[in-house]
Parts: C-alpha cells; sequence; structure tokens
C-alpha cells in the first residue's frame, strides 16, 4: 500500500500551462483601455477612484495573509482585478471613501472569509458593489456631469425618453467609469479569442438579454431601442468580465449556457419590471448563487463521449469549414467592425463642432479682410460657383462662398471671397480675399493651411500675404527670384513655389469672380 500523502483540493482538477497570475493579468490588459478611456471622459477624480479601489484590494488581501499566517496570495494579481471591476462599475463622482470600503468588504467578506481565491461563493466585485448599493445608496445612485445632477441613459429610456447610441458606445455618456462599449468588446474578444473566458456564457447571457428585452420590452426588435439597453447598465461590463469568472461559473459548456441565460432573463426582467435602472449586478449575483445547483444535475460529459470525438472515431469528416474558423479570426473581424463603427460614430458626434468652428474662422476670416463690415450678407450669385473648379487659367480652384460686408449703416464696404486651391505642396490651400467696392484688395486670410513647416508655412508670414494689402490688379504675378516693385507682382517664399505659386492662383481667381460675376 502506498503511503504518499494525498492532495485534497477544491475542483477543478485540471492543470494549466497558464498561471493563476498570468490569467489576471491578461485580464486587467484586457481592461485597460476602458480604465484609461473612464478617465478621459470623467476627469481626474475617476483615476482617484480606480487608485484608491485597486490599492485597498491589495492592500487588504496583504494584510489578511499576514495577520492570518497565510499564502501570500495578493501577487496573484486577483485582488487588483477585484479593484479595477469594482472601480469601474462606480459613478465618477462617488467620495474617495465608498470604493476604499467597497473593495473592503469585497476582499475580506466576500473573498477572504471563505477561503480566499477560488472559495468565494460570489464575485467579489459584484458582492462590494451591492453592499455600496444598499448601504449608501443616495450616493452610488448620483451621476453628476459638469457638476450637476443628470440620469443615466438607461433611467432616461426607462423614463420613455430617447437617448443617444454612439455616445454610449464611445463611453461619452453619463453613467459609470467603465462605460465604454467599444473597449469592453475589444477586451471581451480578446479573452474570448485566447480562451480565458467562455464564450457560452457571455453570448448566452447578450442573446438571453436582448431576445427577453425585444419580447416585453415595449418597443419590439428596435435595433435602436435593443442597442441602447445592451450599452447600458453594466450588461456588457457583466456579460464578459464579471459572469465569466471561473470560480463563480459552471463547470460544463450546457451548465454555462443555462447559467448564462437565466442572467440575461433576469437583468432584463429588472430591467423591464424593476424600478432601478441598474440592477444588472443583480442578476450575475442570483446566478451565482445557482452555479452549485447547476454543477449539481449537469455533469460534463466524458471526453470519450463527446461529439467531435465519437465522430473521429467513425470515421466521418471533421467540422465544417464555419465551424472550424479560427476563434481569432471572428474577434479580429469583430474588433475591425466595431472600429469602424466607432470612427463613423466619432464623426457624427463631432460633425456639428468641426462645421462650427469651420463656420466661425470662416467669419473671422471675413472679418479680418473686410475690417470695417459690420454684417455680412451671402452673394447669391456665388450659390451657382459652390464647389466647382473655377476657370481653367487658375490651376484647380474651388470657390466656397463669397459674402458682402455692411458697416453700422447699412453701407456696403466691400466683399469676402473664400477660394480653395487643391494644388498646394502638402495639400488644400484655402483662404478668403477681401476686396474693396473699388476692387482693391484689401488682404488675405487663411483659413486652411497645412503646408510644410519652415517653408510652405511661411506663406501665412506678413512678408508673403502683405504684399496683397491694399493693391489694385487684373491678376497678380508670381516672382521666383524676388524684385517685385509693380502693383501686380508678388515676390514667392523662397523654396516654396508651389505654395506661392497655389495661393496666388486663389487670389485671381477670387478676383476674377469679383469682376465677372459680381460686378458683371
Amino acid at each position: 500500500m502506498s503511503t504518499a500523502a494525498l492532495n485534497l483540493s477544491s475542483g477543478p482538477h485540471v492543470n494549466d500551462r497558464w498561471t493563476t497570475k498570468f490569467v489576471m493579468y491578461i485580464v486587467a490588459l484586457s481592461l485597460l483601455p476602458t480604465a484609461v478611456v473612464g478617465v478621459l471622459s470623467h476627469g481626474l477624480h475617476a483615476l482617484w477612484i480606480i487608485l484608491a479601489a485597486v490599492g485597498t484590494s491589495v492592500l487588504a488581501e496583504f494584510l489578511f495573509d499576514k495577520l492570518c499566517h497565510k499564502p501570500d496570495t495578493w501577487l496573484d494579481g486577483s485582488a487588483f482585478i477585484t479593484g479595477l471591476t469594482l472601480a469601474l462599475t462606480l459613478s465618477p463622482s462617488v467620495p474617495i471613501w465608498l470604493p476604499i470600503l467597497g473593495s473592503l468588504f469585497a476582499i475580506l467578506i466576500v473573498k477572504c472569509c471563505f477561503g480566499g481565491l477560488g472559495k468565494n461563493f460570489i464575485n467579489p466585485a459584484l458582492g462590494g458593489r451591492c453592499f455600496l448599493l444598499v448601504s449608501f445608496s443616495t450616493p452610488m445612485t448620483l451621476f453628476a456631469v459638469d457638476g450637476v445632477s443628470a440620469a443615466t441613459p438607461v433611467a432616461e429610456l426607462l423614463e420613455g425618453q430617447t437617448v443617444n447610441v454612439t455616445q454610449m458606445f464611445l463611453g461619452q455618456s453619463n453613467g459609470v467609469i467603465g462605460s465604454c462599449i467599444l473597449t469592453l468588446l475589444a477586451g471581451g474578444l480578446l479573452l474570448w479569442t485566447m480562451d480565458v473566458i467562455h464564450g457560452h456564457i457571455c453570448f448566452s447571457i447578450l442573446g438571453a438579454f436582448t431576445l427577453f428585452m425585444g419580447l416585453f420590452g415595449g418597443r419590439g426588435f428596435d435595433p435602436t431601442y435593443l442597442a441602447a439597453h445592451l450599452c447600458g447598465g453594466g450588461v456588457m461590463l457583466g456579460a464578459f468580465f464579471m459572469a465569466t469568472d471561473y470560480v463563480t461559473s459552471p463547470v460544463s459548456r450546457f451548465g454555462q449556457t443555462v447559467y448564462g441565460i437565466l442572467i440575461g432573463v433576469l437583468g432584463a426582467l429588472f430591467r423591464v419590471a424593476g424600478n432601478s435602472a441598474d440592477s444588472f449586478c443583480y442578476s450575475i449575483l442570483i446566478g451565482n448563487l445557482f452555479v452549485p445547483l447547476i454543477d449539481m444535475y449537469i455533469l460534463p460529459k466524458p471526453f470519450a463521449y463527446r461529439k467531435n470525438a465519437l465522430r473521429l472515431q467513425r470515421g466521418e469528416a471533421p467540422k465544417p469549414l464555419v465551424r472550424r474558423i479560427p476563434k481569432a479570426v471572428v474577434s479580429l473581424t469583430v474588433i475591425a467592425l466595431l472600429a469602424g463603427l466607432a470612427l463613423s460614430g466619432v464623426y457624427t458626434l463631432t460633425k456639428e463642432d468641426i462645421d462650427a468652428q469651420k463656420e466661425a474662422a470662416a467669419w473671422a476670416a471675413y472679418q479680418e479682410v473686410v475690417p470695417d463690415a459690420y454684417s455680412f450678407d451671402a452673394v447669391e450669385a456665388a450659390a451657382e460657383y459652390k464647389g466647382q473648379r473655377y476657370g481653367e487659367a487658375f490651376g484647380r480652384v474651388t470657390l466656397n462662398e463669397a459674402v458682402k460686408g455692411f458697416d453700422a449703416d447699412g453701407k456696403l464696404t466691400g466683399y469676402a471671397i473664400s477660394v480653395t486651391s487643391a494644388e498646394g505642396y502638402d495639400g488644400d490651400v484655402t483662404l478668403s480675399v477681401g476686396i474693396s467696392a473699388d476692387g482693391t484688395v484689401n488682404a488675405i486670410s487663411f483659413t486652411e493651411l497645412h503646408e510644410t513647416p519652415g517653408k510652405g508655412s511661411l506663406a501665412a508670414d506678413p512678408e508673403f500675404k502683405d504684399q496683397f494689402n491694399g493693391r489694385s490688379a487684373e491678376f497678380f504675378k508670381l516672382l521666383k527670384d524676388g524684385g517685385a516693385d509693380a502693383d501686380d507682382e508678388i515676390d514667392g517664399v523662397s523654396g516654396a513655389t508651389i505654395t506661392s505659386k497655389a495661393v496666388v492662383n486663389a487670389v485671381n481667381a477670387a478676383l476674377d469672380f469679383y469682376r465677372t460675376v459680381i460686378r458683371g
């Protein structure tokens, strides 16, 4: 009879080349972009919340190990993940003592008092968050934007209001620190690709939640409505980073699917019938409590009895091609689509601001080149030429807009004509040309100039552009070697002939438009 000692430990009893520390570091890296976006979107206070939660979690586990003479488990990264995920579920306006208290409860009560890593029966971060929700509901449910209290997008949805899904997807709306869906999806898909998390859990959660909301949410399968619910209330963070916790999730694949469906249905039920917009964490905790029951009645099949093994034993063909596509290909494809959506979303969010800034810059340029003007009106004849190449003699010059300026008494003081030359050395050159009522050029002002620094960019310096001021000419001539002394001669910028030519052509096109169209 062997006298070798038996090692009794809790399941699962599977050896793997990945250590707990390595897995935790991978999870931390996948959450790092979400944390960075949260800080950039919500300000420096969000960073202090994250540091307070992480620091308290690690320190609490370290002190517990020392006081109880246990092995140092604070180095395995699990405490770091607990603090980070807890911080990402908090409002960026909570006081610093709140994440500290929540981290202490999560580590000491939920984790360490039940035996440490692998023994906790619920997710520690969610346990700490629910403790804070129950004990300090007012600061936990207070979301402030620029110091003013405001409702979260999900709360507005439940009140029948409309929300901006693009802002929610990019983490720019009011909500918790970890609310950027783009980075959460990218990090979650990375973990799924590396087999760090189980896809049966996260995808069954999202599928069950979406289906229930479509059937009973009151708006049918409206894509915008469903996308807004998926992007808010911690659904993505919970599905990919909370519910997939190894310790508190089932072992078998079918059990994981049942577990995910349970969480998704409960989360949607709480969303539809409950009075709290931020109740998805409760559905995960309830799912955690059902895990022992699921593992008791849903047992994993031995490998030899699984479909793939039986198919190979019978000499049948392998899985279809679609099912043999590597996870990395699927994840990269989805991430590429998400990046495209994000870019289009950023464009949609910023288009109005960009247009407003361009308009403001154009009007400032008009004021600079027609300084006596008190107000401006559009020249209607310019609409016919807008966006089109103006003539053949001026190169690739496009007319943008033309306005006439009036003084305070309503008297015409001059015209401002915006033109763009596509023949700059490094791109388009856009400028406004101010012309007085007698045809004299008042001045020119650049609204777009991306030429080479120290070369073409010198066109914006007074030494070059002020040569046009107060001059009256039918057309201006560019002199490459300097020496201009006539009213129609312009000295080019040394070493930037292409840029100088583009500017002179643009000014000449504006003068021609003034004479032939405005003055007839």
